[in-house]
């Protein structure tokens, strides 16, 4: 297809239980900086995601302060705190259950990053491990952050994932990792369907893989990294693990429940986005033109062949 595709998200919706503990885990351990902080009930939401206004008690837009009140485009936050919240999406999960699984944060020199938040007191899965695919070199440590989303620091040594950091050193989201049962239908959906590039794609394997992952023995998994290739941050990653057979968490992912919920992308027009969805018969939801506290527009939503949401939002 020729008409316009997706490139990087605007942000990820996290559902969290408590706000304050939320942002005190951002700001405090990363540096992220709040752009926007509204309490109240939401009619705007409400409607959007088909719950009870009332169920949104606050919420909030995390990012990567830039310098000079600027913000990076891509890569935030969408906060919401809800009065009765559901379980924790991820609530049990195994590491290869199919579900939204991650935030990974860009970082530099994550040796020192590592002793600097073990120092702080926090815990993480494993020591932080080296990893070579390609022309590509990647440091990883994954930790636990709040209502059980699970935070992974990456340091990408390769100049392609240069962006600005926060003065702690970290960047905001750069991919929002999925687990999905079928890469290839997952593929075709995001690089053929919604018109992203391919950015990286490896398949990995091996003890260093396994301790860093929490995986068992043997196994592996292929991934595939989607996005604008000039922004590391906003990109979507879908893993598919190998010789595993992960139960299907994606129901979980809904408001009011807490963790990662879905992610939003910003366009200039939905017609071509939407064109590209009916003629691959994927199913789209219309919510007409709202006014939410991060854009006004018209809303289309969709979900991806394993059920992951994803809004787009055009402008008016």
């Amino acid at each position: 297809m020729s008409a316009p595709g997706l490139g990087a998200f605007s942000h990820v919706t996290i559902g969290v239980a408590n706000l304050d503990k939320a942002l005190s885990f951002w700001q405090k351990n990363f540096g992220l900086a709040v752009r926007i902080d509204r309490q109240g009930p939401d009619a705007i939401l409400g409607t959007l995601w088909g719950i009870d206004p009332q169920a949104i008690t606050r919420q909030a837009i995390v990012g990567t302060p830039t310098g000079l009140g600027r913000w990076a485009a891509a890569g935030a936050m969408h906060l919401v705190e809800f009065r009765d919240p559901l379980p924790p999406v991820r609530q049990g999960a195994k590491a290869w259950d199919l579900l939204p699984k991650n935030l990974d944060l860009y970082t530099t020199d994550l040796p020192a990053r590592y002793l600097e938040l073990e120092a702080a007191g926090h815990q993480f899965r494993a020591r932080w491990a080296e990893m070579r695919a390609g022309q590509h070199l990647f440091r990883e440590v994954q930790m636990p952050g709040h209502d059980e989303i699970n935070v992974v620091l990456i340091e990408a040594t390769d100049p392609d994932y240069g962006t600005t950091m926060s003065p702690e050193g970290y960047a905001g989201i750069g991919p929002l990792v999925t687990i999905v049962p079928d890469v290839k239908a997952e593929t075709v959906f995001y690089r053929d369907v919604l018109g992203m590039a391919t950015t990286i794609e490896l398949q990995l394997s091996g003890p260093d893989i396994e301790r860093t992952a929490g995986l068992p023995s043997g196994a592996g998994l292929g991934l595939r990294v989607f996005g604008d290739p000039d922004e590391p941050l906003g990109r979507i990653e879908i893993i598919e693990y190998q010789q595993l057979e992960g139960d299907d968490l994606y129901p979980r992912a809904r408001p009011p429940a807490t963790g990662i919920l879905h992610m939003n992308y910003q366009v200039k027009a939905l017609a071509p986005i939407r064109a590209r969805l009916r003629a691959a018969q994927i199913e789209i939801a219309e919510h007409g033109t709202l006014s939410t506290m991060y854009g006004s527009g018209p809303i289309l939503s969709c979900h991806s062949p394993a059920g992951f949401r994803i809004e787009i939002q055009g402008e008016t």
